[in-house]
């Protein structure tokens, strides 16, 4: 059977997603990178998609499947275990001429889903005949290729020096960056590759989890800010436990694993198990945020400092080792991460605490994603503006004269 590749304008259109577990949580990245308006049925979710409800990015039915779903639908995507249940979506599709994707029967659908890579404007689709595997294989290679330059896509790229194979029975906690896929270092994205277990958070860019090959086991140890989380005593006994197998283990977290991503925590439980592990950095959010914003942390003539501060518990809390009225008084940058939930009472200690009504205040949301949204404000009005624009987190809070700084340059 010879296939007919194409690609997919699904910008607007409805794409329905039948299942919440681990292979729709691959797959619902790419739709919505593509656009699409994903519809989710499926009774439970994992954290990872839970969070994208939750932020707006998709809807869902919590139920099983109806075949009144298809309505509208452009594309089906079937990413259940269940062969009875997943006939049933095929079934439904069929009269209807709606393509559908399989992921437990690639004989029975009629729509087959590529191995991609991405780099830039460039993807690269492989199907490989009706063998996964081949087509990872000759993936990975095209994608090999690209890295390294020997495949130009525009100008000359410098290649990329390789190494041997990681070392197996390994932890290692890579930083895959603030929310853009292609913010994750090279080391990290080679490291990736040659996971055979990956470990991810809900903050992880989606597209890195959607390329990774079959093979691997994807553990979503999503953490949803003030909602369901894996305990981290679990997570540190996973990782160890894998590692122990044999494998090459990949803690993969947004930002950087040492910017209150517990990164210390999970080292120093592989240390005490006597596991290697090791640690990428990546570019935290606490900068790129304000970067992407047009907002430079620090500025000659500005801001001489910058100050990077959990606001996940609120002045005055017995366990926040945070000193607010401190950092009232410094004159540079106070970048809050985690803050958003806390910000009225957050902005009120710093007034408190004799930083000026007027100082400017930025807030950016998904910073470096297709969905970054901010404002900017003073932090007299900051928490007001906020719940008025219907912000939400991931955001980072950025407060001091930075925030103007290239803006007066300008003039």
């Amino acid at each position: 059977m010879n296939l007919y590749p194409l690609g997919l304008w699904l910008a607007g259109r409805r794409v329905l997603v039948v299942g919440g577990g681990t292979v729709a949580t691959r797959r619902v990245p790419a739709l919505l990178d593509a656009g699409a308006d994903v519809l989710l049925v499926s009774p439970e979710l994992t954290p990872a998609l839970h969070g994208l409800v939750t932020a707006g990015r998709l809807a869902w039915r919590p139920r099983r499947f109806e075949p009144t779903d298809l309505d509208e639908v452009w594309l089906v995507q079937v990413a259940v275990d269940d062969p009875v249940a997943a006939a049933e979506v095929s079934a439904a599709a069929e009269p209807r001429r709606v393509f559908c994707v399989r992921a437990d029967d690639r004989t029975e659908a009629t729509a087959w889903t590529p191995a991609v890579t991405r780099h830039g404007p460039v993807t690269v689709a492989v199907l490989g005949g009706g063998d996964p595997q081949r087509a990872v294989r000759v993936r990975d290679a095209i994608g090999q290729r690209l890295a390294d330059g020997s495949i130009p896509i525009g100008e000359p790229v410098s290649p990329v020096p390789t190494t041997g194979p990681a070392p197996m029975g390994q932890v290692i906690l890579v930083g895959a960056g603030p929310g853009d896929p292609e913010l994750i270092t090279v080391k990290g994205r080679r490291l990736l590759a040659e996971a055979d277990v990956v470990v991810a958070d809900r903050l992880v860019p989606g597209l890195l989890l959607d390329e990774l090959p079959a093979r691997v086991e994807l553990i979503d140890a999503a953490k949803i800010p003030y909602g369901p989380a894996a305990a981290q005593e679990e997570i540190n006994r996973i990782l160890v436990d894998r590692a122990r197998t044999g494998a090459t283990v990949v803690r993969l977290k947004g930002g950087d694993p040492y910017v209150f991503g517990r990164g210390g925590e999970e080292l120093l439980a592989c240390v005490d198990a006597g596991v290697p592990v090791s640690v990428v950095p990546g570019v935290t959010s606490s900068i790129a945020a304000p970067a992407v914003a047009g907002i430079p942390v620090t500025h000659r003539g500005v801001a001489h400092e910058f100050t990077v501060v959990s606001g996940h518990l609120p002045p005055g809390h017995r366990l926040s080792l945070v000193d607010w009225s401190a950092l009232a008084r410094l004159r540079g940058t106070l970048v809050v991460l985690m803050g958003l939930k806390n910000l009225p009472v957050i902005a009120e200690a710093l007034l408190a605490g004799g930083r000026g009504a007027g100082t400017p205040v930025a807030v950016v949301q998904e910073a470096t994603t297709g969905a970054q949204r901010g404002l900017t404000s003073t932090l007299s009005a900051v928490a007001e503006d906020v719940a008025t624009a219907g912000l939400r987190p991931p955001a980072v809070v950025v407060v001091g004269d930075v925030v103007n700084a290239l803006r007066l340059d300008a003039s």
